[in-house]
Formats: C-alpha cells, structure tokens, sequence
C-alpha cells in the first residue's frame, strides 16, 4: 500500500484553537503531481454507550452549533493533553450524565472524518452503573438535559433526525446487534 502514500512537501498552520487547528498541506501525489489537502488536527475523543440496570440508555440532548440545532447523544468528549481515553471516558459518563460506572470496556476506536480530520473517537461501553450522590460540574459553556430511553426508542430517534451523528447512530446499532446475537 505504500504507492498509494501521500508525501508531505511544505505544511502551513492556518488556525490554532482551543478545540482544533487548522493546516494546509501541500503533498506529493502517488503519480508525481502535487496536490493541496486541508486537514483538521484533534486531540482525538471518546464516547460512552452507559447502559441502565433496566436497560435504558443514557443519553444526552445537546445543542449543537454547526448543526444549529439540538442533539440527542451518549456521553462524549475530548480528550484532554496526556489522558488516557479510558480517563476520559469516565469523567465524561460522571459529568454529563451525573452517573459512575464500576467497569469500562473499549469497543473499538475510529477515525470520524479521514478525508480531512484525525479526530479518532474510542467508544466505551460502561458497566454496573450507579448514580453519584455528588453530581460532577459540566464545563462552563456546556448545558446538557440527561435522557434514558430503550434502545427501540433510540432506534426511532435515528429515524427522526434526533439521533444525527454517527458515533451515537453507531452505539444503538451495535446495541441492536448484540440484542440480535443474545448478548
């Protein structure tokens, strides 16, 4: 596969942020051209499918403003410098949703966007979860509303547009998937 590889000739920062940055890219194509890429640099994620002893699924509703809208998701977010994403991810489940969790389990790990971004999300699932008797603080400039509902319902909510991104689309099929096994 290595003839398919890209070479890169001159990188130029565009934007640095608190969440992103931002770089062009000028590369070598495989068939000696030369070629422009815009790419989005992440610290990368994580989200968490938290399962109820009932079966509910934790969801949050989120507004969204690239989508100008509000969102039903799991519990995600960014990884911070030097964390482990297992770390993430239990903060995250105890910040947004207001429960802990005893187990975490990786899942798998994926890239959202690779035609232009690095992010790369770790999904979670979290085990024996229980409800934290002193809520952990969200941060400053996020406002969540905690849901539960079945998995049946999130389907739905996939239907309807209210579950639009991927990385919770793909929490409630792989939920769906392992109903249909028997796990």
């Amino acid at each position: 596969m290595d003839h398919l590889i890209e070479k890169t000739l001159a990188k130029k920062e565009i934007f640095k942020g608190r969440v992103i940055d931002l770089q062009v890219e000028e590369v070598q194509l495989p068939n000696g051209k030369t070629s422009t890429r815009e790419v989005i640099k992440h610290p990368g994620a994580v989200a968490v499918i938290a399962l109820t002893a009932d079966h509910k699924l934790v969801m949050v509703k989120q507004y969204r403003k690239a989508m100008d809208r509000v969102l039903v998701e799991i519990p995600a977010g960014k990884l911070e410098k030097g964390e482990e994403p297992i770390v993430t991810a239990k903060r995250e489940l105890e910040e947004e949703t207001g429960y802990t969790c005893k187990e975490l389990k990786h899942i798998i790990s994926f890239y959202t966007s690779p035609g232009f971004a690095d992010e790369l999300v770790h999904l979670y699932t979290a085990e024996k979860l229980e409800v934290m008797e002193t809520k952990a603080s969200l941060d400053e400039d996020e406002f969540v509303e905690v849901i539960e509902t079945s998995i049946e319902e999130a389907f739905q909510m996939i239907q309807t547009n209210e579950i639009y991104d991927a990385k919770t689309a793909y929490a409630v099929q792989y939920l769906q998937l392992r109903s249909a096994l028997g796990e």
